[in-house]
């Protein structure tokens, strides 16, 4: 019997997805692709393969695993299998620059960016910026890498450090930053390609901004805005009537990378302008925001794909073709 298929590399993340399909009663099976083996002269199940796997995977010492389902995707598509998130956007996933050539070409703004390997030239970029800058890890997630300096003297010294972190990949990047009005930043979410709905995300404890109640831990720099909000408010909430232009290029941007099921972050600054940079192929969901807004990002995601393996299923009784990107 085909089933739903869900590749990744963190148990914690997929337990709300379980408990959607069980609730829905869909077949499903998980692919912890830490490390394996592939027989490329087998055949793989018939289904629908969600690829969730993420760029932070190495900081919980599965260094090779977006390596290894890149192989698999490969695999998947060579027989035409249904997969969500394909081997473009697992590309995406794990490197932001790949994210900011990609969206620039559907009038995505993103933040001035420069990537470097090698110390002397990550504080060459520093010296080609005008005004305080952050530094981030190309292959990051969980906000890894991201500091924030007001001069080229204090990161020579950050990165001459004892403390200096370097990327998994070798690519720092330098960055422009962006200084918001208030300290938070807007998520959007997306499933099947269609909008789901955005949360405001209150930045003010740090940028350690994975939604999930599993990974909500501070982080010693902020990049998007230095005051404290007047009132407590709670740091993920889902924002009622979202609508903005910025949806339709999202939508278009996903459709034609292989991205079925997404989060991608922006800020707006003093003047209003919206600055992209970040997208989240395996994004998470807070369950407080969603019961306040009775919205629910999990059941939408195991809904969505019963319905590919719906028409999987009715393809293969059928023998006809099974498009191999959903």
């Amino acid at each position: 019997m085909s089933k739903i298929y869900v590749i990744h590399e963190n148990s914690a993340w997929v337990e709300p997805l379980q408990a959607a399909f069980q609730e829905l009663n869909l077949p499903f099976e998980e692919w912890f692709l830490d490390e394996g083996k592939l027989d490329l002269s087998e055949p793989p199940p018939d289904g629908v393969f969600y690829n969730r796997m993420s760029a932070s995977s190495h900081t919980r010492d599965h260094r090779y695993a977006p390596e290894y389902t890149a192989a698999v995707l490969s695999w998947l598509a060579s027989h035409g299998r249904r997969v969500v998130n394909n081997s473009r956007a697992l590309q995406l996933e794990v490197s932001k620059v790949a994210q900011y050539a990609a969206l620039a070409n559907y009038g995505v703004k993103t933040p001035r960016t420069i990537a470097a390997v090698g110390k002397p030239h990550i504080i060459q970029a520093a010296r080609q910026m005008t005004g305080s800058f952050i530094t981030k890890h190309n292959r990051a997630g969980k906000g890894l890498g991201v500091q924030l300096f007001h001069s080229v003297d204090a990161l020579e010294d950050y990165v001459n450090g004892d403390t200096f972190e370097p990327s998994i990949d070798g690519i720092t990047l330098i960055q422009q930053y962006i200084r918001a009005p208030q300290p938070y930043i807007t998520r959007v979410e997306f499933v099947g390609g269609r909008f789901l709905y955005a949360v405001r995300v209150d930045t003010s404890l740090g940028f350690e901004l994975c939604p999930a109640d599993v990974c909500q831990i501070g982080d010693a720099f902020c990049p998007v805005g230095e005051s404290e909000p007047a009132t407590p408010a709670p740091r993920f909430q889902i924002i009622d009537g979202f609508d903005n232009p910025i949806i339709q290029r999202y939508q278009q941007f996903i459709a034609e990378n292989g991205i079925g099921i997404a989060g991608i972050e922006f800020i707006v600054d003093e003047t209003g302008e919206i600055y992209t940079y970040d997208v989240n192929t395996n994004t998470n969901y807070n369950s407080d925001a969603e019961a306040a807004a009775g919205l629910y990002g999990m059941r939408a995601i195991a809904q969505y794909l019963g319905q590919q393996l719906r028409s999987v299923n009715d393809a293969l009784r059928g023998a006809q073709p099974v498009s191999s990107v959903a």
